[in-house]
C-alpha cells in the first residue's frame, strides 16, 4: 500500500521558515520544552562527539528537544559510522583483487553511501543541510533558549548604541 507522500513539515520548522505556504499552522502540535536531551551512553565515540558538536546550537534554535532523542542519535550514529567507512576508504582503497582474480568494491564504499543517504534525510529533519537552513528564519531568537527568562530579559535591556544618536 503506498504512503499519502510527503510526511508533514513540523510547525517548528514551517515558523523558522516564516511559514512559505501560507497555511494556518497546527495550534494543536505537541511542543515539548525546547531542551536537549542527554547523550546515550550506547552512542560510538564518534556519535558522541557529533553530538557534543551540535546538540547546543540545535537546542538554541528550537529544534532538538527531550523527545528527539531517537532522531538525533540516529543521525550522530549514521555520522560516525559514515566517516569510518571512509577513513577506511581513504586509507585502503575502494576496490580489491578477489582470490580469483576479479576486481571488486570494497563493502565500505557501500556502508559509506548507506549512511550517507541516512544522514541527509536526518539533516533535512533537523535543519542540517544548507539548504534546510536556507529555509529557516531565525532572525529574533538572539540565540536565547526559550523559557531561559534570565537569558530573555538580558536580552531586552537596551544597549549603549540605542542611545547614542547618529550623526546623518
Amino acid at each position: 500500500m503506498a504512503g499519502r507522500g510527503r510526511p508533514p513539515k513540523p510547525t517548528a520548522l514551517k515558523e523558522l521558515e516564516g511559514n512559505p505556504g501560507k497555511r494556518p499552522l497546527n495550534k494543536n502540535e505537541p511542543k515539548p520544552p525546547k531542551k536537549a536531551p542527554k547523550c546515550p551512553s550506547w552512542l560510538e565515540p564518534e556519535a558522541k562527539k557529533e553530538w557534543r558538536r551540535l546538540a547546543k546550537e540545535l537546542e538554541a534554535m528550537g529544534l532538538l528537544t527531550q523527545i528527539d532523542l531517537a532522531v538525533f542519535a540516529g543521525y550522530c550514529q549514521a555520522y560516525a559510522r559514515w566517516k569510518e567507512a571512509e577513513e577506511f576508504i581513504s586509507k585502503h582503497g575502494s576496490i580489491l583483487k578477489t582470490s580469483s582474480g576479479y576486481i571488486q568494491q570494497i563493502p565500505q564504499v557501500s556502508i559509506a553511501q548507506q549512511n550517507l543517504k541516512q544522514m541527509r534525510n536526518f539533516c533535512s529533519e533537523l535543519g542540517l543541510s544548507p539548504s534546510a537552513r536556507s529555509r529557516l528564519n531565525i532572525e529574533n531568537r538572539g540565540g536565547t533558549i526559550e523559557g531561559d527568562e534570565m537569558a530573555e530579559l538580558l536580552a531586552s535591556i537596551p544597549k549603549a548604541d540605542d542611545f547614542v544618536k547618529s550623526s546623518d
